[in-house]
């Protein structure tokens, strides 16, 4: 799930709104983070406090009908799951975890809870989630927040290293998935 080593990185402040993931949507950090000008993503973005070794936070923006979640071009072929528009809120972690299985290469990885929730006004998804990559010691968790708003998806995650970093960031990310705003939708209250 890391950034390409080309990529080059600016700070984002804390507490300033900020756009992101092509102004699509909008958060409102409580912490500094580093925000990457390459993205795995075709619909996203990453940002890291400490490096994406130890943190990573990546948005997924209006991900259209029968788009991956990740560049089809790093597999060289269309084996990444699509989105479909008519998904249901449970689905959407079973496409993030098959996703990150091929893309991480890892029989390792396991959806611990999932919950009901909003993003910016519509129903919502949240889960928590954990995995392992070969040849690498560390077990990495993370929690993600995903919706479907007028047949997009949208999708926030946060993973880091069981040890540390995890815990230490969450109540932070937490904040900032309280934050986001869908900017190119309207929600199922606005007239």
């Amino acid at each position: 799930m890391a950034a390409p080593s080309y990529a080059e990185w600016r700070a984002v402040p804390a507490d300033e709104s900020i756009k992101v993931a092509q102004d699509k949507i909008e958060v409102v950090p409580n912490m500094e983070w580093n925000r990457s000008t390459a993205s795995s993503a075709k619909f996203g973005e990453t940002w890291t406090a400490d490096g994406v070794a130890l943190n990573e936070l990546t948005f997924f923006a209006a991900v259209e009908e029968g788009d991956t979640l990740y560049w089809n071009r790093i597999f060289g072929s269309d084996k990444l799951p699509v989105f479909k528009s008519d998904m249901l809120l449970p689905e959407i972690p079973e496409l993030f975890e098959k996703s990150n299985r091929l893309l991480l290469d890892t029989p390792v990885f396991t959806i611990e809870k999932v919950e009901a929730d909003r993003l910016s006004g519509y129903p919502a998804v949240r889960f928590s989630y954990r995995y392992a990559v070969p040849d690498d010691l560390l077990e990495r968790r993370g929690e993600a927040v995903g919706a479907i708003a007028n047949g997009k998806l949208y999708l926030v995650n946060f993973v880091a290293p069981s040890l540390h970093y995890f815990e230490h960031y969450l109540p932070s990310v937490r904040k900032l998935f309280g934050s986001v705003k869908l900017l190119d939708t309207k929600t199922e209250t606005d007239d």
